[in-house]
Formats: C-alpha cells, structure tokens, sequence
C-alpha cells in the first residue's frame, strides 16, 4: 500500500519536474521571453495531445502532467476535440474555453487577490 503512494508521487515528482526542468533550461540558455516560453509549452500540449501522445503521459504521472502548462494545453485541446463532436464546428470556439475555466476563473481571482495584498512598482 505504502509503495504504491510512493511510486506515485515519485511519477508526479519525476514527469512534472522534467517539464519544469526543460522550462528553467529555456530560460537559461536561450534569449526566449517567459511569455515566448509560455506560449511554446502552451502550444507542446496542443500538439501533443492532438497526435495522442499526452494522454498517456497523463495517465502515467497524473497531475505531474496535467498541472504543468503543457496539462493546459492538453486541457484546451481535448475540450475542443470533445465539443467539436458535441456541437459541430461551433464547439472550434467554445470547448476549450469550457473545458479550462476553473484554471482560467482561479488564475483571475488569485491574480486580483495578489494585486490588492502586493504593491506593484514599475521597473
């Protein structure tokens, strides 16, 4: 029993730690922006996802993959796919919305609450 909660954490540590790590490695050596990074892990999941090869890694490492920005996008990628089959091509524009507005509505509230708590200064 307790192994089995072990091998999963180790999963989740390994698989999400490597995304993290490729991310750190991004910005270390190339003159890549954050947001240029952001975008580039954002789009990975995409395109991983539509070629099928993300859901197994989440199925692996569980949230060691869905949390990461790549889990975004994968998260964006399967709501279209499943609102595409559901509503037709009118789904292209509403499933990944539907599909990532709790990580979406959390992001603003959480981003609100910190800009009232902290006083930003311009650099």
């Amino acid at each position: 029993m307790i192994w089995s909660w072990l091998w999963m954490y180790l999963k989740v540590f390994l698989v999400g730690g490597a995304i993290c790590c490729i991310g750190e490695l991004l910005c270390l050596l190339t003159k890549l922006t954050p947001a240029r990074i952001l975008v580039i892990f954002i789009l990975a999941g995409v395109v991983l996802s539509a070629v099928g090869l993300y859901a197994p890694l989440v199925e692996f490492a569980g949230a060691g993959a869905t949390v990461p920005l790549t889990g975004f996008g994968h998260s964006l990628s399967q709501g279209v796919i499943h609102a595409v089959q559901e509503k037709g091509w009118l789904g292209a524009f509403t499933g990944g919305l539907t599909a990532t507005a709790g990580g979406i509505a959390a992001a603003v509230f959480f981003g609100t609450l910190v800009a009232f708590i902290c006083k930003p200064k311009a650099k």
